[in-house]
């Protein structure tokens, strides 16, 4: 009989292919957490699964960003060449909590330069997610890719 031992190995995994047993998890531990329900029999009728697929998962599914807190993110940015484009980016960082570390970035070429930026997460008001898509919302900004986070 093979036994599979728990481990402490961790995959980063897009939404769209996870079981709908996690996916029903995680939105149960959004409830249990806002205070929306109070008891998991709760939280698990209202998103149609049982309470024994809640507890087999609750403790192996987190979203990105509670992974992320306290610690340190670093994004990939393409954005353009406009005068004040990197204030304004700066700028979301700091609004949002974030503690820029470093920033490097490349000599514009053809009207486009990237960034790389590590940001210390741990005084942020927000997830990551929200951050990335503040900074995506800017004219100048092209592209953002979370391409690193750790300690």
């Amino acid at each position: 009989m093979f036994v599979k031992r728990r481990t402490d190995q961790f995959y980063l995994v897009r939404e769209d292919m996870l079981p709908e047993a996690m996916l029903k998890t995680v939105e149960a531990k959004k409830l249990i957490e806002s205070g929306k329900v109070e008891r998991v029999s709760e939280a698990a009728q209202k998103v149609e699964m049982s309470r024994s697929a809640f507890y087999k998962y609750k403790d192996g599914i987190f979203p990105f960003h509670t992974m992320v807190k306290e610690k340190i993110i670093t994004l990939s940015i393409h954005l353009e060449d406009q005068s004040g484009a990197l204030s304004k980016l700066l700028s979301i960082i700091a609004h949002e909590g974030g503690n820029v570390l470093t920033i490097n970035q490349t000599i514009p070429l053809q009207g486009r330069a990237t960034l790389t930026v590590s940001i210390e997460t741990a005084a942020m008001t927000s997830n990551i997610n929200r951050l990335v898509q503040k900074i995506e919302s800017l004219d100048a900004i092209e592209k953002v890719e979370v391409i690193g986070s750790g300690t």
